[in-house]
């Protein structure tokens, strides 16, 4: 019997803790990887504090690896020794969301099952980011995605709801993919959210904050230009955002519903609009072009409305370009490193909590080091 063993962060209710786990062999198709760097999430907060139920007790979906042990019939490709980012989501098979159904990156060893690494989603890596950059890679691909999905309106003004790691990422990453000359208003959820990115090298051209009344605003600054929405929410307000953005007048606009819905999600703005089913036509970069929807608001003016789970691998692999090539543009983003009893820390401090302060600084992306476990394993 095998009893190597590694460390593992491991969730159960608010409870984190670093614990051993027994350390798998991969059977055929498998692999055994060795995460380097993985990133913390939005989700990965809700799952923390019980707003979702997704079964994993290790999270963590974001990051970057290397191949330790491939078993019999994996392509040659993935040879031990490789480094990889994996793509979290399956296009077809539900059973793999890495991170949320099965274990996820936090930890010393991951196995990856047959179905992940036969539907291609092991991607092995041409250009490697700075390691704690690595932790931007999958949500910078999600910003690769929403936004080149955008461009193909060739809006004048992009708005970002959010100001979590996705909105900032979208921030600094507009004018590269969607043209220089496009202007960037940044809608925030606190005060102290927007005096953050009042304070960054890198900030939006206005900076709103959520429940003013910011209309007239973007009117102004989106003219007669298609206005591109990208709503960065968690999914408790992305509804909110969703219908104040609308009110807004603006008479052509193309949304981007990122954020989560809840269950039977409707706006009167947009009446008989399945707005859960527009955000789920696209999936893990299928179909392309992405499924859009061309509807009349209440509110005057037509909104073009999509949405996506996850992305596809061309979007992290232009996300790894990205971050290689011009570090210097997402440093900022990457708040707090930490190992993994450090981290361990911080997400038991993040579950009892609301807010998003660690250490007396506020959190935008955590970058956790997982070192190599202490038991080596033999491949």
């Amino acid at each position: 019997m095998n009893t190597t063993t590694h460390r593992a962060i491991v969730r159960d209710g608010t409870d984190v803790r670093v614990l051993e786990r027994p350390t798998p062999r991969p059977g055929p198709g498998e692999l055994l990887v060795a995460p380097e760097v993985a990133g913390l999430c939005g989700t990965d907060l809700q799952m923390l504090r019980g707003l979702r139920d997704d079964p994993a007790p290790v999270i963590g979906h974001e990051g970057i690896a290397v191949v330790v042990e491939a078993g019999p019939g994996t392509d040659a490709s993935l040879a031990p020794g490789t480094r990889v980012v994996v793509n979290p989501t399956h296009p077809t098979d539900d059973s793999f969301l890495l991170g949320h159904g099965v274990d996820g990156l936090l930890q010393e060893r991951v196995l990856l099952p047959a179905a992940a690494v036969g539907g291609g989603l092991v991607i092995p890596l041409q250009a490697t980011p700075e390691p704690e950059l690595a932790a931007l890679l999958e949500p910078l691909a999600v910003v690769r995605y929403a936004l080149s999905a955008l461009a193909a309106d060739r809006p004048g003004t992009l708005l970002v709801h959010g100001d979590g790691t996705i909105g900032h990422l979208a921030v600094r990453a507009a004018r590269y993919w969607l043209g220089p000359s496009v202007r960037v208003l940044q809608v925030h959820h606190t005060e102290a959210g927007r005096a953050w990115s009042a304070d960054r090298a890198v900030a939006a051209d206005h900076l709103l904050l959520h429940g003013d009344d910011n209309a007239g605003v973007i009117r102004e600054v989106a003219g007669s230009e298609p206005l591109a929405v990208l709503l960065a929410t968690p999914r408790d307000a992305t509804l909110d955002c969703l219908t104040s953005t609308l009110a807004t007048g603006v008479a052509a606009m193309t949304v981007d519903l990122l954020g989560g819905l809840p269950p039977g999600a409707s706006t009167p703005c947009l009446p008989g609009a399945d707005l859960a089913g527009i955000r789920a036509a696209n999936r893990a970069g299928l179909p392309e072009p992405p499924h859009v929807t061309t509807l009349t608001a209440t509110t005057g003016g037509t909104v073009r409305l999509l949405g996506h789970r996850g992305v596809g691998n061309g979007h992290l692999r232009a996300a790894a370009e990205e971050l290689t090539h011009h570090p210097e543009r997402y440093r900022e983003v990457v708040t707090h490193t930490a190992d993994l009893t450090e981290a361990a820390r911080i997400m038991a401090h993040l579950a009892r909590r609301g807010d998003r302060v660690v250490d007396g600084r506020r959190l935008v992306k955590l970058a956790v080091r997982v070192h190599p476990p202490r038991h080596a394993l033999e491949a």
